[in-house]
């Protein structure tokens, strides 16, 4: 069973890899070199003082960022969904808000927050704001009619009732939200580094393509690749983590099918 999860996961990868080393190997092109010249440049390039100086800097914003959005958005979506009035009065705001693309507010946020780190991280906001928040305002809103009725009756209220009922029940809506998130974060950290910007993998990208090391630029494309894959199976580990019963509950009721 391991080796054909590892296989299934690896495979497509390892034969996309082997591609594109043997079509690329011969090629004398300056904007497309060989894998082998780019690999070179990979271990050269981000196993030093770029690790510390870029990677970690991108993945601190990302991190605040990111936890930022899914604690505001999971907070207001879950006072949006349990409130009809409120979602009444919210929802045109909210598709307005929403259909704004965050990569056009990167000169507003500049203008109000600056170029530091603050910009960095409210654009990143801006962008995993709305798939939690939406996410767990539709969660909300599903939570079945009997089980808001049991909890009426037995006087589960305050907290406990956030807690075992609202978030648990929305839950799964609320991860779907997160994972969708996190992806969109990850553009927004490199968009949001590509301007006024001073360190961070979307900087150093930018800077060795105007500077024609293209080695080097197609070695920041291929580590942000792999950090979004790391990212994305992290996330996997949690999600499984969290949503066990969910999953659970799902495989009983396939079996009893």
């Amino acid at each position: 069973m391991i080796v054909r999860r590892t296989v299934a996961l690896l495979g497509l990868p390892a034969v996309l890899v082997a591609a594109w080393w043997v079509a690329s190997a011969g090629s004398t092109d300056f904007y497309r070199p060989p894998l082998a010249r780019i690999l070179a440049a990979f271990r050269d390039t981000w196993f030093g003082r770029r690790l510390l100086d870029d990677v970690a800097p991108s993945l601190a914003r990302l991190a605040v960022g990111y936890t930022v959005a899914l604690c505001a958005g999971i907070a207001i979506g879950v006072a949006i969904g349990a409130s009809p009035r409120l979602r009444a009065l919210t929802e045109p705001v909210l598709e307005f808000l929403r259909a704004i693309p965050p990569p056009v507010l990167v000169p507003v946020v500049i203008l109000v927050a600056g170029i530091g780190d603050l910009m960095k991280v409210l654009v990143i906001v801006s962008g995993c704001l709305w798939p939690v928040l939406l996410n767990t305002v539709e969660g909300v809103r599903a939570i079945d009619p009997t089980l808001a009725d049991t909890a009426r009756v037995y006087h589960i209220g305050g907290t406990l009732r956030l807690r075992r009922l609202v978030l648990r029940a929305a839950s799964p809506q609320i991860v779907t939200g997160a994972r969708q998130a996190l992806s969109i974060g990850i553009i927004l950290m490199v968009i949001s580094e590509m301007f006024a910007a001073s360190s961070g993998l979307g900087f150093t990208v930018v800077q060795f393509q105007r500077s024609f090391a293209i080695p080097e630029m197609w070695s920041g494309v291929l580590l942000l690749g792999l950090l979004g894959v790391l990212l994305s199976l992290g996330f996997r580990a949690v999600e499984a983590r969290v949503l066990g019963w969910y999953h659970g509950l799902r495989a009983v009721a396939r079996g009893s099918r």
